[in-house]
């Protein structure tokens, strides 16, 4: 991809990236209310800080860190080993580093409730794993602990908090390896002679202490750990009108691919804490933190003004006090450039100051999307809602690009726009998230410029600043924004996105895998799009692997407008013999070549995500025999299989809860219910009657794995009883003997042998059934290194005059990513009742 090249403002948005809070780059501008104002005048006055570490998205105690940051008014940050990119997804398809980008997204939306910040290491979450000696070789021990370290220098917390013990207790391997990290960077942070390189931007920082937030149930005092201290976090916030419990339980509900929308809780709730390292408390957690300005050279005296501000607070005149929040905007000026916590607080300055006069600021793009070379129009409206005198200066552009001159007052409650053009230079780099743009490694992200990690997205494509003279004195003011696109949805009302740098021409393959089980040949299309206002001409082709082809060998193309696009068949024969290997496409004219792809991913509960992978699929030509065509799917919370199993031939049908009361089930030469389909569709437990009927009239019925969940307890999954559990095998490579070798299943319509288990991705299986009842026949047995056997993984019997299975194996992984043992073993899970 391209690279952007350094000029001073982005200069300075990398610093800001290094020393202040994510910015917002897809998030309407805000005007605080007044309980919120004056909880921000409370938090100016209060220094200190607090950085709670886990592993992943929802591991955080969202109690804890609202209360942090609103009582006690700390700076308080999370700090999420990975973006959980291995998690399973409820509310739609993305896997992996796609739900990885859809949970960093909830991670901010839950910190824009619970009043935190956040960041990230370059950890992997390749999946569940029983061992922090094996999370700590995948991810790289030296190479995570270096990133821990580095947000620990770059935000100075005075106490660091683990979710986790290093002693195992939280299960997962990665949560026991990030407290096992955060106790070596506690001490690593502060030591010069460990990553040194860090220093040129960052200086070590010792935390006061470390400490462990406690496992509890439902607020009682572990009895085994002696010289706890506690937190109440179920305290009451007159202002917000709300108790910290409650505000985490809105925190926690933005988790919603992972399902974990919380219930309110009203009423005490006391946390405990174990001291692990450094100075021990006495009676609270920020024993011996000075959270006074007094800790900052100069300091005093902008606390001295603050705290006149804070008791001269009207609030239904908030602009009385903005004389005093210049002279402390002055008096901040004049302190240390390299103190994190004193930009942080010259920041929440200026919110305030935006606050208490009332000042909206925005910066509306014209379109969504500019290139490299291009232009973009941006309107900017200002309104001073108060009486206080305010006055437009300039308006800074980004790119080196000429500010623009106003020099115009600010009446009151009379919006002032001005519309500027930016234009991005040749060299600006795509608006790609910054961690996917290069190929990962297994456990780790790489990442080429050190100074973005730990950021959680990338720096807004367009930041905008704006010269205000505030005041009778015209104390000059700057307020940065990112120019956003806004549109109005008929449904959800006015909407905001992020503008987006994109490739002049992008193309859009329709199929991440193309399987083929025979030496047919396959259509494929493609779509290319034009993201310029201008003529777009050349020629679209395929780069295929040694052996493959394409027809027509090039299309030529001729775009006229910006966004005009172009449908593209090209017809792909296979080798000969089974293969795999990649498609790349690419568009080649005015003397450059492109290959970038362009995806969205849009839900309600975050902000629009557009990325720009490579214009790639995954080449699959097996050796695969299948019998029937007519399958019924139940899809649960959402998976790519049925799109898998369209590849190799077969008719997929997606179910309703209404097909299932009455559409004629016969048709279908089986029926398979997608992963948590009996979790997430409450009405297919009444509906698993009928379902067990057509299994017994000569039918076949396939149920991928459920998760380990008290509302199926009574529930019948299968024509005999089964007990569902935790087992799981994490390896993805760990062998797998045949239980059942002369079942017809495992001869027809394919013969599967070992090697059909090879070249799986992140894990074999999850939530094992660990007892069955002696009708059922266990197919494999696989166990992760140092465990007992697990055989429960893939259950089949012959019920009546057809078939059932419960397999909990990952299919719902294997079969997009084209794995081509996956679909033999599947496809005879489907013939299994076809002779």
């Amino acid at each position: 991809m391209k690279r952007l090249l350094p000029h001073p403002l982005l200069l300075l948005v990398l610093i800001a990236l290094l020393l202040l809070p994510s910015t917002l780059r897809a998030q309407p501008p805000a005007v605080k209310n007044t309980a919120e104002t004056q909880l921000a005048l409370k938090k100016l006055t209060i220094m200190g800080s607090v950085l709670y570490i886990a592993a992943h998205p929802d591991d955080e105690n969202t109690a804890l860190l609202s209360y942090l940051a609103s009582e006690r008014a700390v700076r308080t940050a999370y700090l999420s080993l990975t973006r959980g990119d291995g998690g399973q997804n409820l509310i739609g398809t993305e896997q992996g580093e796609l739900l990885g980008l859809v949970r960093t997204q909830e991670l901010l939306a839950a910190r824009r409730v619970d009043g935190a910040e956040q960041f990230f290491t370059r950890a992997i979450d390749f999946g569940y794993t029983k061992s922090p000696e094996e999370t700590l070789r995948i991810w790289g021990h030296d190479e995570v602990l270096a990133d821990v370290v580095w947000v620990i220098r770059r935000f100075r917390p005075d106490v660091i908090i683990t979710r986790f013990p290093t002693t195992g207790e939280g299960g997962h391997g990665q949560h026991t390896a990030s407290a096992i990290l955060a106790r070596e960077a506690f001490d690593a942070a502060g030591d010069p002679a460990r990553f040194p390189e860090q220093l040129r931007q960052v200086q070590a920082w010792k935390p006061q202490r470390l400490m462990w937030n406690v496992f509890s149930r439902q607020g009682e005092r572990p009895s085994n750990l002696p010289n706890l201290m506690s937190v109440d976090v179920g305290s009451y916030n007159s202002l917000l009108g709300k108790s910290y419990t409650e505000i985490a339980a809105a925190s926690r509900s933005m988790h919603k691919s992972q399902g974990f929308g919380s219930a309110e809780r009203r009423g005490s709730a006391p946390q405990y804490f174990a001291n692990l390292a450094g100075d021990a408390p006495v009676k609270d957690i920020l024993d011996g933190v000075d959270l006074s300005w007094n800790r900052v050279p100069g300091g005093a005296t902008v606390r001295r003004i603050l705290e006149d501000a804070a008791r001269q607070f009207t609030p239904s005149a908030p602009q009385v006090v903005l004389p005093l929040l210049l002279r402390a905007h002055r008096e901040m000026s004049k302190l240390p450039s390299d103190h994190p916590l004193v930009n942080v607080k010259r920041q929440e300055m200026l919110d305030l100051i935006r606050a208490c006069s009332g000042l909206w600021i925005e910066a509306i793009a014209a379109e969504a999307f500019v290139v490299p070379g291009g232009e973009m129009r941006v309107t900017t409206t200002l309104v001073n809602r108060s009486d206080f005198p305010l006055r437009l200066e300039s308006v800074g552009l980004p790119f080196g690009n000429a500010p623009r001159a106003v020099n115009v007052e600010l009446k009151s409650n009379q919006p002032l726009s001005t519309e500027v053009s930016v234009r991005v230079p040749e060299t600006a780099e795509f608006s790609h998230p910054y961690w996917l743009r290069q190929n990962p490694g297994k456990g780790i992200f790489s990442v080429s410029d050190p100074r973005l990690i730990g950021t959680p997205e990338n720096a807004a494509s367009l930041p905008m600043t704006f010269n205000v003279a505030v005041g009778d004195g015209g104390e000059k003011v700057v307020f940065e924004l990112p120019a956003l696109f806004r549109w109005t949805d008929r449904v959800r009302g006015e909407q905001y996105r992020a503008v987006e740098i994109a490739p002049p021409v992008v193309i859009n393959v329709e199929e991440k895998a193309l399987v083929f089980p025979d030496h047919q040949p396959k259509q494929m299309r493609l779509t290319l799009r034009s993201n310029v206002a201008r003529n777009t001409s050349g020629t679209l082709r395929l780069r295929l692997p040694e052996g493959w082809r394409a027809a027509p060998e090039s299309i030529p193309v001729a775009l006229k407008d910006k966004g005009e696009e172009l449908s593209a068949m090209f017809t792909i024969t296979p080798s000969h013999a089974p293969s795999t290997g990649t498609l790349a496409a690419e568009f080649e004219g005015g003397g450059k070549r492109f290959a970038p792809g362009m995806m969205e991913i849009d839900y309600s509960h975050i902000p629009r995500q557009t990325l720009f992978p490579p214009a790639q699929a995954k080449l699959v030509r097996l050796d695969v025999q299948r019998r029937g065509a007519q399958i019924g799917y139940v899809m649960g919370s959402g998976d790519e299989v049925p799109e898998a199993l369209r590849q190799i031939g077969y008719q997929v049908t997606l179910l309703s809860d209404n097909d299932l009361d009455g559409a004629d089930l016969k048709r279908f030469d089986a029926i398979i219910t997608g992963v948590r389909a009996y979790n997430t569709r409450l009405r297919l437990r009444a509906q698993q009657v009928r379902l067990l009927e057509y299994v017994e009239a000569g039918g076949t019925l396939v149920l991928q794995y459920n998760t380990l969940d008290r509302s199926l307890d009574g529930v019948r999954l299968g024509p005999y009883p089964f007990k569902l559990s935790q087992e799981r095998v994490t390896v993805e490579e760990a062998p797998v003997k045949m239980l059942a070798p002369q079942d017809a299943l495992m001869n027809e319509p394919n013969k599967i042998t070992a090697a059909d288990f090879d070249g799986w991705v992140q894990e074999r299986g999850l939530y094992f059934p660990n007892e069955w009842d002696q009708k059922y026949q266990p197919l494999f047995e696989s166990h992760d290194p140092g465990e007992g056997e697990k055989r429960g993984g893939t259950l089949i019997a012959r019920y009546g005059r057809g078939t059932y299975i419960y397999t909990s194996y990952s299919w719902f992984r294997q079969l997009p990513a084209g794995v081509p043992g996956a679909y033999r073993i599947f496809v005879n899970m489907i013939s299994a009742g076809k002779k």
